[in-house]
């Protein structure tokens, strides 16, 4: 093989790599209303755009999460959305109860997510993806303020972030392959 054979299939590899990345999201078949937001949130992370990474994650996460729910009740064509159910723990006890994957939703340092999902008042604790939701959608960044350079010089960049957009990559495309074997499982049933 030549220099330039060798060179011609690195860079088809390198090609082959990208769409593999582009069209993850897109072939595990849950739908354009879910599907987007999870493309537009890597696409976002790969251009640096962390916090609106983050946003399409969990937007899909929650979306993937009505839609489906929506349809085990009612096997038709969703048009609406309850607006009262949103992303809690409530809502992923009665998605596991319907036999979705909602352990894939874990982040990996949550080892008791069951338990914590299991919890309830007045100790209950939201799982990590719950309590992330609500911190981001709400504006609230405080856990992410950078405070290494001492008490009076404290700041927040979206790279302050990053870890946390790489977790809800993690978290998203596990989740979705998961979610794809179960919509695909119950419209063969």
């Amino acid at each position: 093989m030549t220099h330039i054979d060798e060179e011609l299939q690195q860079h088809l590899e390198q090609i082959r790599l990208e769409h593999e990345e582009r069209t993850f999201f897109l072939k595990h078949h849950l739908g354009a209303e879910v599907h987007w937001f999870f493309s537009q949130g890597a696409e976002a992370l790969k251009q640096g755009l962390i916090l609106p990474a983050c946003s399409s994650f969990i937007i899909g996460i929650e979306s993937s999460l009505r839609v489906t729910m929506a349809q085990i009740e009612e096997p038709v064509p969703v048009e609406e959305l309850d607006p009262t159910r949103i992303l809690s723990n409530r809502l992923l006890v009665a998605a596991r109860a319907a036999g979705l994957p909602v352990e894939k939703l874990a982040f990996a340092e949550e080892p008791d997510f069951i338990d914590k999902l299991e919890s309830v008042k007045p100790n209950q604790q939201n799982v990590e993806i719950v309590r992330v939701r609500h911190n981001l959608c709400h504006g609230n960044i405080l856990e992410y303020i950078n405070k290494d350079l001492g008490e009076y010089n404290y700041f927040f960049t979206p790279e302050c972030c990053l870890k946390l957009a790489i977790q809800l990559l993690q978290v998203s495309k596990a989740w979705v392959e998961e979610l794809g074997k179960f919509r695909k499982a119950m419209q063969n049933a």
